[in-house]
């Protein structure tokens, strides 16, 4: 009767959704309930002696050793959960309760499948990490590596790659592209071709060695065709912006459909969050920036040079202002025209920047006057030296119009702390020395502090 008893309740187990599971000491199965078949998609059959860590993702193995011996130590927990590779590749959520028998030294374990509802929260939880990104980004690019940290809690994304697609330039670009795998030109050519691929189709795209649900276009095959790929458009109202793109190493573990549903998902909100970034930047540089040239206007120019003002006082270092306008500019615009005169302004703009290192600040302050911010100088001298090459190389002559015009700058240089200890009393040193260089006839430096003008000017350029 006993035995009867048991094979009924045999029946009767067999029935539970759960899966009980039996362990020996070395974590091989020794008996599983038909629910974990549901749960796994291996048979009790199959399961009967494999490895219990063989199964368990390779990113909870560690975890899920830990909470073994717990077990065997305490003999009960009730709360851990770890995640499995089902047989079809699929990742699966597990919520156990399980105990050790000393007597037969066994674990034994149920199991409940609670994926719905851990996909569920890692969606939640993605889609508010991505609205919070959008504010907490400084720009574009730390924008990118936050969704890239993000994408990389939901699925591996060692990989990764944003393309954004132009549709006014009819052209494609990776602003941020992550690569652990082999670094040569034709797995970046995989890259892109499978990006111009789902950009085009606008559909979602697998690509695994075992599926093959994702061929590349004909004649074309990846450069490693023992790793998946996942790529997922970038889709708005107004169409597709571009894709995010990524791929296993050799190896590692496959991208699924699961992945894809999950990556699909939060994809909008990507494309949302990117657009808004983009919003505020193209904002943040009409506020920040000279519209002709580019260069950082005035309201920029001030916020680094409190900066360069607090650093310089921490760190008992020097820095430097050039003040400089152009001789005959107005000549040139009443002469050839406006048109004429901005593009002056923008070749001049370029010749500046090629005169300083890219710590430094170019600013456009209006009309033709330009005032640079040389950060960290050293000495009297090198300051000089810069002044004396931005001289020579604005005294080239401008090819505009075909005509071939020479115009010629005025420079007053301050010097901090020497000029002044704050923006005010540096500010106006310099642009007096700019306009006493005018005053004695232009294309020349000035000093703005009386002392050191004429032979004293010539000693320091020594």
């Amino acid at each position: 009767m006993k035995d009867e008893g048991y094979t009924s309740l045999g029946r009767f187990i067999d029935l539970l959704l759960d899966a009980i599971c039996v362990v020996d000491k070395s974590g091989c199965f020794e008996f599983v309930s038909a629910g974990a078949e549901r749960i796994f998609g291996y048979t009790p059959d199959e399961m009967i002696g494999m490895k219990m860590l063989d199964l368990v993702l390779p990113e909870d193995r560690e975890r899920t050793l830990a909470a073994a011996e717990e077990i065997m130590a305490s003999r009960y927990k009730v709360d851990f959960e770890n995640r499995y590779v089902r047989k079809d590749g699929a990742i699966v959520d597990i919520l156990w309760s399980a105990r050790w028998s000393e007597e037969y030294q066994q674990r034994v374990a149920v199991a409940r499948d609670i994926t719905k509802n851990k996909n569920a929260e890692r969606r939640q939880a993605a889609l508010y990490e991505i609205s919070e990104a959008v504010h907490l980004a400084e720009d574009l690019l730390s924008l990118y590596g936050h969704l890239h940290q993000i994408i990389a809690k939901l699925l591996p994304a060692e990989n990764f790659a944003i393309a954004l697609y132009d549709q006014d330039l009819n052209q494609l670009d990776f602003p941020y592209r992550i690569a652990v795998a082999e670094n040569n030109v034709a797995h970046f050519g995989s890259v892109n071709l499978f990006a111009e691929q789902i950009i085009q189709t606008g559909e979602s795209s697998l690509f695994c060695p075992v599926c093959e649900t994702y061929t590349f276009p004909v004649g074309e095959t990846p450069i490693n065709p023992h790793i998946s790929w996942l790529g997922v458009p970038l889709k708005l109202q107004k169409g597709v912006i571009g894709a995010l793109i990524m791929h296993s190493t050799p190896g590692a573990r496959t991208y699924t459909a699961q992945d894809c549903e999950l990556v699909e998902f939060v994809s909008s909100q990507i494309a949302f969050a990117i657009e808004r970034r983009q919003m505020l930047a193209r904002l943040e540089h009409i506020a920040l920036y000279d519209q002709l040239t580019h260069l950082p206007n005035r309201e920029l120019f001030y916020d680094r040079f409190q900066k360069a003002l607090s650093r310089a006082h921490r760190e008992a270092s020097y820095f430097s202002l050039l003040y400089l306008d152009l001789d005959k500019f107005k000549w040139v615009n009443d002469s050839y025209g406006h048109s004429v005169g901005d593009m002056l302004l923008q070749i001049t703009a370029q010749r500046l920047l090629g005169c300083v290192r890219a710590s430094d600040t170019v600013a456009r302050f209006g009309g033709d006057e330009f005032v640079i911010l040389l950060e960290r100088v050293d000495s009297a001298h090198n300051t000089l030296l810069v002044a004396q090459k931005i001289l020579e190389t604005l005294s080239q002559p401008f090819e505009l119009a075909d005509h071939q015009i020479h115009v010629f700058p005025s420079i007053g240089v301050a010097f901090y702390p020497e000029h002044g200890r704050d923006e005010q009393q540096l500010l106006s040193c310099a642009d007096d020395a700019m306009y006493k260089a005018k005053k004695n006839g232009g294309n020349r430096i000035e000093l703005g502090y009386p002392g050191l003008r004429g032979k004293h000017l010539e000693a320091l350029m020594v």
